[in-house]
Parts: structure tokens; C-alpha cells; sequence
């Protein structure tokens, strides 16, 4: 006679969080600053086996896709790579990505931004300016100051942390630009819950073009997905 079993079982009408998680929503998966050509080259696997685990079917990089290290308003390395071979080799490494993430989303960071504000210096008006995804080979990639998704904004960061922001916007937020900093923070009131997420990033802590932050922190290597709005999971790397 078989053991009977005393484990105790879920009722029919009892179910698990992910159980009420639809093919039907937004499953955003949220790629941290890269700042290539100095990110970790297993970063993107990374993100890939994200995107796969979480079935994800749309994608933000939360900003400074490159680093322009050579026109940085930091000290630069003079041995380091100058303009064109570092923006060469950025645009190699970024056509992985873009091969992995052809339709994709991109919040415009401090650090893609660079040269374009050495030409508001120099007084050279925006209309001589390509765009991000001419120079870069992105063309599907869109590159936006700020993507909505499902009533939650994606942002680079530049203004202080995803806590503080989505206090302030009343708004679930999603950024990065923190490279120390990965977690979500819930905001709860009488009629509202809000998030504040901050994705981590992927890059190479010890590339000479993150010298200037080498006496701090280390970094948090990870990414982040929210679905539809409601979830949000912050997906750190094992390292």
C-alpha cells in the first residue's frame, strides 16, 4: 500500500504572485549604463538570460550607452584611446547589443550627451549634430530623454535617486546613472503605491576611464525588469 501523502495542497482557487503575470503586458527589461567600450564583456549574457527568464517583450537601456571617456568633463587618461578609436571600438561592442536588442528604447545619459554639449560650447548650433543612432549604427533604437511605460517613467537618473524621484513625480520611476545603487523602494499611501527602482549597470570597474571613482563604492552589475507596471524585480549578477 502506497504512503499516503500529508503534504498540505492549495486549494483550486488559490494561486501564486506570478500566476496573475500575462503574456499581454509590458515586460520591460531594464539595461543599466554600459558606458562602452568599458563594460564587462559577460554583462550582456547576462541581460539576455534576464530577458529569457522574465519572457520580456520590450527594452530600455536606462542611458550612457558610451562613454566618451576621451571628451570626458572628468580628467582623462592621456594614454588612453583617443576620439575616434574609442568611438570606433564603442560602436563594434554596442552592435552586440543591438543585435540582441534591435527594438529598444534609450534614455539619453549625461555621458552619451558629451559632445553634443561641446558643440553648444563651441557654438555650433544642433542642426550640425547627427543623431545618436546614425553615429552609433542603432537605427531602430529610439534615444529619448524619457520613456513612459505602462505609468512608469524611465529616466537616466541625472537628478538624484529613484526614490527621491518618484516621491517628487508621484510617479513609479525607474534609473540608473548611481553605478553603486540597485534596489526598489516602495512608496505606499491612503489611494497610491509607487516605486522607486534604480537597475544597476554593467561596466568594468577597472577600466582606466573609471579612475576617477576608483576610491569609492563598487559597483552594483545588474539590470532590472518591471511588468506591467505593477512589478518590479532588480536582477544582480552573480560575479
Amino acid at each position: 500500500m502506497r504512503e499516503k501523502d500529508f503534504r498540505p495542497r492549495l486549494k483550486d482557487n488559490v494561486r501564486k504572485a506570478y500566476d496573475y503575470l500575462t503574456n499581454q503586458e509590458s515586460r520591460v527589461l531594464v539595461i543599466g549604463d554600459l558606458h562602452e567600450p568599458f563594460c564587462l564583456d559577460s554583462y550582456l549574457k547576462h541581460c539576455k538570460e534576464v530577458y529569457s527568464k522574465h519572457n520580456c517583450n520590450r527594452v530600455v537601456f536606462i542611458g550612457d550607452v558610451i562613454d566618451n571617456h576621451y571628451s570626458s568633463y572628468h580628467e582623462t587618461n592621456a594614454d588612453g584611446l583617443g576620439g575616434g578609436d574609442e568611438l570606433d571600438i564603442a560602436i563594434k561592442r554596442l552592435k552586440r547589443w543591438y543585435k540582441a536588442f534591435p527594438n529598444a528604447d534609450v534614455t539619453i545619459g549625461n555621458h552619451d550627451r558629451i559632445i553634443s554639449r561641446k558643440a553648444q560650447t563651441g557654438g555650433i548650433p544642433k542642426r550640425w549634430i547627427r543623431n545618436y543612432s546614425e553615429v552609433l549604427n542603432t537605427p531602430k533604437w529610439n534615444f529619448t530623454e524619457r520613456v513612459v511605460i505602462d505609468n512608469v517613467q524611465y529616466v537616466h537618473g541625472e537628478g538624484g535617486t529613484a526614490r527621491t524621484k518618484s516621491k517628487a513625480d508621484m510617479m513609479s520611476t525607474v534609473q540608473g546613472h548611481l553605478h553603486t545603487q540597485c534596489y526598489t523602494e516602495w512608496s505606499v499611501g491612503a489611494k497610491f503605491r509607487i516605486f522607486g527602482m534604480q537597475v544597476g549597470c554593467g561596466i568594468d570597474h577597472e577600466s582606466y576611464a573609471m579612475a576617477y571613482a576608483k576610491a569609492g563604492k563598487k559597483p552594483a552589475i545588474g539590470c532590472g525588469v518591471v511588468i506591467g507596471g505593477h512589478t518590479a524585480i532588480n536582477e544582480l549578477m552573480d560575479l
